[in-house]
């Protein structure tokens, strides 16, 4: 499902020059749930990025379903994030002032397509948004704020999901809710799956554990049958 093939990034330039990714190589099979984990500025954000289409590498290659994504012009990269990724972040995201539809739907209409309501009514019972429909995001609770980002980043039924810790801002409960929710998506869609986190009780759910440190892989092993 995904290729990457000696990804590096570079910030900046000279004596300043950063390198947030060195050399980093590894596939993932579809519908696989892997965790990312890693110190603080090991990478790990940078990684998400490039592989959602959001920040060009510097060097190296991703391919997605077959498809070289930073080989595409710029009309072609914004429908492959559009169609193909689902980003989930941990502050959520959300316009303010659009009610939960609003948002769950803005990724299908910014791509002038019709909304599906057969699959809007089945992610909002999934995500246990019903009777909250028409709220705005300071009428929710963080947890339920992080339900509509999920369910916007399920709307266009992506094959890649994409997580940034996205249990930081919660307490225990939601973040097993939440948990939940992407691991019964990733099973249900049979969508791949892909978390940053730093909760070592979230990484130990997924059934492979990719390890970053200094921009490059120190582990990467099945942890899970």
């Amino acid at each position: 499902m995904i290729t990457v093939e000696h990804i590096s990034k570079i910030y900046g330039k000279g004596e300043n020059a950063v390198k947030a990714l060195d050399d980093v190589s590894f596939s993932v099979e579809k519908g696989e749930f892997i965790a990312i984990t890693g110190p603080s500025g090991s990478g790990k954000s940078t990684l998400l990025h490039i592989l959602g289409g959001v920040d060009r590498p510097t060097g190296g290659k991703v391919c997605v379903g077959g498809i070289d994504v930073y080989a595409q012009d710029e009309e072609r990269l914004a429908i492959f994030r559009r169609r193909e990724v689902g980003l989930i972040y941990q502050f959520y995201n959300l316009i303010p002032v659009l009610d939960v539809v609003e948002n769950m739907t803005l990724p299908v209409l910014m791509d002038r397509r019709s909304v599906n309501a057969e699959r809007l009514a089945e992610l909002l019972g999934l995500l246990g948004l019903n009777g909250r429909e028409h709220h705005l995001p300071n009428q929710l609770s963080g947890g339920q704020q992080q339900r509509v980002s999920i369910g916007r980043a399920l709307m266009n039924a992506p094959s890649v999901m994409l997580a940034d810790e996205p249990t930081g801002n919660l307490d225990s409960k939601n973040s097993q809710e939440i948990m939940a929710l992407l691991k019964a998506s990733n099973e249900k869609y049979r969508q791949t799956l892909l978390v940053i986190t730093h909760d070592e009780n979230i990484a130990l759910q997924a059934k492979r554990l990719i390890r970053i440190e200094d921009g490059k892989i120190v582990r990467d092993e099945v942890i899970r049958a």
